[in-house]
């Protein structure tokens, strides 16, 4: 290569920029294209970096640059359509743009091991000119016997199947005799029919379809129960029939089960999954599989988003108002707007699926750039819950049950019928306290309370994890006199079961299913009516189908409607249709009940009597007089330091440093977070909100380049989250 070629790279480290280096001295003749991985010397140490492009003069002088260590790919991992995708991620979201690149590889790739091909699962035996495929266990011995009949040595059904279970000499023998070779193969079996579409899904899938092989976004806003899965399942059949991939993204893991289940139930194809509860080689080898088209269906969480797919047709984001699509830290993207953005480059329709559209996707859609799929009805003839409120005010409680919501779960179960119950809080209290003296036990690292798990006998910090023991005696007076206020997840469990004797009940939340398994083992029971009593918190609200359950008891969920973040309503809003939705799924009919203390509020009367749509339309007219998003954009920059006032200089040097703001801008601040100290540092926020989604682009552009110098950034940790969800 020339001698002034001077690579630039974009090192996987929390800093801005590319690095120039040196072509690596080994003498490597690989074509240097944009993509390739390079070790590369920085600071004290090594990185792994990636080239994106190849010059001839650096702004450094020659003396200063270093070689290149090594370059460690003889072509890209990733495709110029998905570095791009990247690209635009790091630019949007103003974060280091090596650090980006490495969020969309594996996690041994990350570390700059290299690219081998992943565990195989087959077998591809060559005879007479022929290659055949098998698939594992009972397809791949069926297939083994039939191939491997004219074999010279013969193998008998025992054989064949030892040598299936542990391969041994024998296939290493068939191997080495160009019988037989390893292969990734997908399990092939015959797919099983769906239920016929009623009009609105067929309309639906009609309209996607007619849209394929090109870029559309379409909101599928369907009422919970209205068969938006079986939509998707339509869609993906009519891809694969042509031959795409089909990207499909789901908030939460513990969305995958079922869902990959009708996948793999319906579809001859191979489906990848891909989320942080894999086994990292279960997961790499699905990646592979992916990248290299094997795996036809991709379903994952929000950082599937960024996988390679060569032959991508279409994309899914299921319950797509979900704040779980929102990563909360490192780089804060959007999964869902990614994914509008990915299928605009790929040119391929994007599906936006909901009962309760995000604020956001409702303001597109009215603007005409996301076309509306309405499915109104549930499928197969149900009909929608019934929704009523109980009045707690001068009502005696029985650990968060009204006498009222006690009565109906008496009835419901005396009738055989399921029921459940929603709290989104868990452990027993949130709150312990001494009666004699006013103590309540507060986390030391934190502006927060400790909940009280009496199970395990601790006081539990949710936002930062402190734990310490419960306490016998108080540890401000030493009096007995200790009081649990509140309710949380066990400590209804034990006032139902005080309540229901031996009525069988399945408590589901973050506490009960740690062990591997036993979520889904949960949430089968619950679907097969195993446990009459269903208790739990947000988990039990998102796609899951309960068709035996009839009563729905929303408790407490008041704080959403005075709630110091403007989108407490929205998202209270949704929680409550979404639990709702669990009631009636079948044809037998459901209701739901929600305890409140503000039965008049407006925005609740509007939700249960008029449903989410006037809700939203209601919210949204106050968004836009209050010139909040969707109406506006905005970027939220924080900071924390061990010390209280470090964060707030260094918010004071940024406000400084944005000089003479744009027409249709403002910065808001400094103020300290909601809760300014957590795990022992002190936070604090600065918010610019713009008129526009371009001048806030513009303005943080040169904005950000300008925070990296100052000195203040190096006493404290800060970081900027563009579209921010939550402000805490």
């Amino acid at each position: 290569m020339p001698d002034d070629t001077i690579l630039r790279v974009a090192v996987t480290a929390p800093v801005p920029g590319l690095f120039d280096y040196l072509p690596p001295a080994d003498g490597s003749t690989t074509p240097l294209v944009r993509g390739l991985r390079l070790r590369v010397p920085f600071g004290g140490g090594t990185r792994i970096g990636f080239l994106w492009e190849v010059v001839q003069v650096s702004e450094r002088a020659p003396a200063l640059l270093k070689p290149a260590l090594a370059l460690l790919d003889s072509e890209p991992l990733l495709s110029a359509a998905e570095l791009a995708l990247l690209a635009w991620a790091a630019d949007y979201y103003q974060h280091p743009l090596g650090e980006v690149l490495a969020l969309a590889l594996p996690v041994r790739l990350r570390r700059g091991e290299a690219l081998r091909p992943p565990r195989l699962d087959g077998w591809r035996l060559t005879h007479a000119g022929q290659t055949a495929t098998t698939a594992p266990r009972a397809h791949r011995q069926t297939r083994l016997m039939e191939l491997l009949r004219a074999h010279p040595d013969g193998l008998s059904r025992k054989q064949l199947q030892t040598t299936l279970d542990d391969p041994g000499p024998l296939l290493l023998r068939l191997a080495r005799q160009s019988w037989i070779e390893r292969c990734e193969v997908p399990i092939q079996q015959t797919p099983q029919l769906g239920p016929p579409l009623h009009a609105d899904q067929a309309s639906a899938v009609a309209a996607v379809v007619a849209a394929l092989g090109g870029f559309r976004a379409f909101l599928l806003e369907g009422v919970t129960g209205s068969g938006k899965t079986e939509v998707y399942l339509h869609l993906i059949e009519r891809v694969l029939a042509c031959g795409g991939q089909i990207l499909i993204l789901v908030p939460e893991i513990g969305l995958t089960p079922q869902l990959q289940r009708r996948l793999t139930r319906r579809l001859s194809a191979r489906v990848a999954l891909l989320h942080s509860g894999l086994a990292e080689g279960k997961r790499e080898a699905d990646w592979f599989a992916a990248r290299a088209g094997t795996a036809a269906v991709v379903l994952g969480t929000r950082s599937a988003v960024f996988t390679p797919l060569p032959r991508l047709a279409l994309i899914l984001v299921d319950e797509e108002h979900d704040l779980s699509f929102k990563q909360q830290e490192g780089l804060r993207y959007s999964a869902r707007d990614l994914a509008v953005w990915r299928a605009r480059q790929c040119g391929c329709p994007v599906v936006l699926g909901s009962a309760t559209p995000s604020l956001e996707t409702l303001r597109n859609a009215a603007a005409g750039r996301y076309t509306r799929l309405p499915l109104p009805l549930r499928a197969g003839g149900a009909s929608s819950p019934r929704l009523d409120l109980i009045d707690l005010r001068s009502v005696h409680l029985q650990a968060g049950l009204s006498p009222a919501l006690i009565r109906l779960l008496r009835e419901n179960l005396a009738a055989g019928q399921q029921s459940l119950l929603f709290l989104n809080r868990r452990g027993y209290a949130p709150r312990l306290t001494c009666h004699a003296c006013g103590w309540v036990g507060g986390c030391p690292q934190c502006d927060a309370r400790l909940t009280l798990h009496q199970g395990e006998r601790l006081l539990w910090c949710h936002h930062c994890g402190h734990r310490q023991p419960q306490p016998e005696r108080c540890p401000a007076c030493g009096r007995i006199e200790l009081r649990a206020l509140g309710q949380g997840t066990e400590r209804l469990e034990q006032a139902l079961t005080e309540l229901f004797g031996e009525v069988p009940l399945a408590r589901i939340d973050r506490d009960s299913t740690r062990r591997r398994g036993s979520l889904e083992r949960l949430l089968e029971e619950a679907r097969t009516g195993h446990y009459p009593l269903l208790l739990g918190t947000q988990m039990l609200a998102k796609g899951h189908h309960f068709p035996e359950v009839t009563l729905v008891g929303i408790l407490d969920l008041d704080q959403g409607l005075y709630g110091a973040d403007y989108r407490a309503s929205e998202r209270m809003a949704q929680l409550v249709i979404q639990v709702a939705g669990r009631a009636g799924r079948a044809h037998k009919p459901g209701r739901v009940v929600l305890q409140t203390r503000h039965p008049e509020h407006p925005l609740l009367q509007t939700l249960i009597h008029q449903g989410y749509g006037a809700f939203a339309a209601l919210a949204l007219e106050e968004r836009q007089l209050a010139q909040l998003p969707p109406f506006s954009a905005q970027a939220l920059l924080r900071a924390e330091a061990p010390a209280a006032v470090a964060p707030q200089v260094f918010l004071e040097a940024a406000l400084a440093a944005a000089g003479e703001l744009p027409p249709g801008l403002q910065l808001w601040g400094p103020v300290p977070a909601p809760m300014e100290r957590r795990a022992d540092r002190y936070r604090a926020h600065l918010l610019v909100q713009a008129d526009a989604r371009s001048t806030l682009q513009v303005f943080l552009g040169g904005w950000v380049a300008a925070l990296y110098r100052l000195p203040a950034g190096r006493r404290i940790r800060w970081s900027l989250d563009v579209d921010p969800q939550e402000m805490v």
